[in-house]
């Protein structure tokens, strides 16, 4: 069974509606009536939003990974300030969603309004029958670059994951650099963590880009190391080398290493990034679209970005709609230069995301790339019989608990 839903009748906030009483974009009045919400196996939320006109809805995605509860929380608290309003009112309702409160931002308020202005966006082309990257003014590329994962959580089997990947059309892969580190830890772990690039940079060889995620779990002093010691692989690129609380540490890290240096998953708008961008300590920049106040906030962090010469390569273990909205936006943004995809991921050992569309042939990666997404709004249609068959199993998925050999809990 669906979650409850919160409808336009027992709705607690009035909210001034910022186009008037009708909708002229569309030539008959289209508002918000209600909301659905749906958890989700393997670990994902996803959000209906239902209009006044019959047929016409949108999906999002709000979800913080072992948080799910609570973003569903924050998504029916902000519901009263979205039901009635006009869906051509995106910029307005997001304003609203953001300035509404007194306290703002933050991964919880972030992801949920995430889920409200996909979903807008959603219904917007929807009703204009046009992909939501011409609504923002065009794509700038014919397709898309994609990576995918390989070796788990504890990076394992690497190479022949890698190869894997590569005769499934991929031409990036993404690992773990380490598994658990301690704050100032042995040479053998660095050894292991360059043993396993080398495997993977022979078995692929030079044409395809390897990215590390050091996960935040590396801190400052033997991220130093190891950013010195991968120099030699070539790698795309090197994530979060050290946790975003300590961004400070970028600057150090990057006059140590020619290799691009990328972050930003668990960074949530525009005001997160300005600091990082005028440090000058960033080439890739990853927020995710699920995360990071939807894609009204998002092209708005690529179109900063781009202003300091920065790429964006938007941060997506999650599923289809998060997908589908990283994919708008980078269809849009000139310095979009490639997309993770929780395609295959470990994470999804009984059901991946595709599984979840009636389209999934519109994402297949051909030789490395999705093509542009051709239907109206975000591009995905859901299989919604799915949606409420695995609703009602829930989920209640969390990352691990991970420990050093003296006992401190460290960095998943």
């Amino acid at each position: 069974m669906a979650k409850k839903s919160v409808s336009a009748k027992n709705r607690v906030g009035k909210g001034r509606s910022p186009a008037g009483e009708s909708d002229r974009e569309y030539g008959f009045p289209v508002r918000v009536e209600k909301i659905e919400i749906f958890k989700l196996p393997p670990r994902w939320v996803f959000l209906k939003v239902y209009t006044n006109q019959p047929g016409l809805f949108g999906w999002g995605e709000p979800v913080i990974e072992g948080r799910s509860d609570t973003v569903i929380a924050a998504v029916k608290e902000l519901a009263s300030y979205v039901i009635g309003q006009p869906v051509s009112s995106v910029e307005g309702i997001w304003q609203t969603l953001y300035r509404g409160g007194f306290y703002r931002g933050g991964p919880i308020l972030m992801s949920a309004i995430s889920g409200f202005d996909q979903a807008l966006w959603d219904i917007k082309g929807k009703a204009l029958d046009r992909p939501v990257y011409d609504l923002l003014g065009g794509a700038v590329r014919d397709k898309m670059k994609i990576y995918g994962w390989i070796g788990g959580d504890r990076p394992d089997h690497t190479a022949a994951a890698a190869k894997a990947r590569v005769l499934a059309g991929f031409k990036a892969v993404k690992m773990n650099a380490t598994a658990e580190m301690e704050w100032i830890d042995s040479a053998s772990k660095v050894d292991e963590a360059i043993a396993r690039t080398a495997a993977v940079r022979e078995a692929v060889g030079p044409g395809i880009g390897i990215a590390l995620d050091f996960h935040g779990r590396v801190h400052r002093g033997m991220a130093k190391v190891l950013a010195r010691e991968l120099e030699p692989f070539k790698l795309l690129f090197i994530e979060e080398p050290v946790l975003p609380e300590n961004n400070e540490v970028l600057s150090v890290i990057q006059s140590l290493t020619s290799t691009p240096i990328a972050t930003g998953e668990r960074m949530f708008s525009r005001w997160d990034f300005k600091r990082l961008f005028c440090d000058g300590s960033v080439d890739i920049i990853q927020p995710d679209l699920s995360h990071a106040g939807g894609i009204s906030e998002v092209r708005k962090i690529a179109a900063m970005a781009e202003a300091f010469d920065v790429a964006l390569a938007p941060h997506c273990p999650l599923g289809p709609i998060a997908l589908a909205s990283a994919l708008q936006v980078d269809f849009h943004a000139i310095n979009a230069f490639i997309q993770e995809s929780s395609i295959g991921i470990h994470y999804n050992e009984k059901i991946d995301l595709l599984d979840y569309l009636v389209n999934p042939e519109d994402f297949e990666i051909r030789d490395g790339y999705i093509d542009l997404l051709p239907r109206p709004g975000l591009g995905v249609e859901i299989n919604e019989s799915m949606v409420r068959e695995l609703n009602a199993l829930d989920h209640d998925w969390k990352n691990p608990l991970w420990h050093n050999p003296d006992g401190a809990i460290t960095e998943w």
